[in-house]
């Protein structure tokens, strides 16, 4: 975190260097599902392994013939987002840390909800590409109304075909309610889903967790393989203090800054189920 205007007070102390980047991590989505990665650097570049090396069996005490590996390149560019929250002189002077862990989580709601509508949906530039825009992502098609979960065994089968491991599900509030209230069998009241002992109140389809999301297109479920997908974030997160454009109204400025974008570097390894319906 980098402060550029001089404040009295202890409006962001530097014990509260990641008040941003912890609490985007902890309510994003993104965050929850992927893997994060940092980066100094503009652009991230993720090696893609094209061709591997050609191995066989060799007559002992022969020459070994060379082969070379063929990598392609996913190049990331974090794109920029940014809240701003406006708070009363007297809040931004409080040196109480529940003052400005307020003003941290204010500004991280606003990242967090943008970040997340850009990964689940084809947004225009200078928004990053997400899963709606994934070319190669596995697909997988299920009936109007669910009766069982086999479109998950399906979407597992795809992600394991292509190298990948569904770690968790993301879907809307209507579609996990409708899931939720399957039954084991006709007549009775035992659900078919199994609740996650690491989380009260949350549920598993095939022991990996459901999330929801309200940026979720309705009808559409995400299966994803953690390991697949990367969250690059670049390491200037900020967060910049003014107390001059709202001088009038005795109150100050809060802006924070932080760039996000993801890598799917093997696409099918995700995967999208969608209702007949959508």
């Amino acid at each position: 975190m980098t402060m550029l205007t001089p404040v009295n007070g202890a409006v962001l102390p530097p014990e509260y260097g990641e008040i941003v980047t912890k609490p985007v991590e902890a309510l994003s989505v993104a965050y929850l599902t992927g893997t994060k990665v940092t980066t100094q650097a503009h652009d991230y570049r993720i090696p893609i392994l094209a061709s591997d090396v050609t191995v066989g069996a060799v007559v002992e005490g022969a020459e070994i013939t060379p082969s070379d590996a063929d990598f392609d390149e996913l190049v990331v560019t974090p794109a920029k987002f940014a809240g701003l929250t406006i708070v009363s002189r007297e809040l931004a002077d409080d040196s109480n840390p529940s003052a400005t862990d307020q003003i941290g989580r204010s500004i991280a709601r606003q990242i967090s909800k943008s970040v997340d509508n850009a990964l689940f949906n084809a947004l225009a530039s200078p928004n990053p590409a997400g899963f709606a825009s994934l070319a190669g992502i596995s697909t997988v098609g299920a009936p109007v109304t669910y009766t069982n979960l086999d479109p998950f065994e399906e979407a597992v089968s795809l992600s394991e075909a292509a190298g990948g491991r569904i770690t968790s599900w993301v879907t809307g509030a209507a579609t996990a309610l409708e899931i939720a209230k399957l039954k084991d069998a006709t007549g009775s009241n035992k659900a078919l889903l199994n609740p996650d002992l690491t989380a009260d109140g949350r549920r598993t389809i095939l022991g990996r967790p459901i999330i929801v999301s309200p940026h979720v297109p309705a009808d559409v479920v995400y299966g994803i393989s953690k390991d697949d997908f990367l969250v690059v974030t670049r390491e200037d997160t900020r967060l910049d203090v003014d107390r001059s454009a709202y001088f009038s109204s005795d109150r100050v400025g809060v802006r924070g800054t932080m760039r996000v974008a993801f890598g799917m570097p093997v696409a099918g390894a995700h995967v999208r189920i969608t209702n007949a319906s959508s």
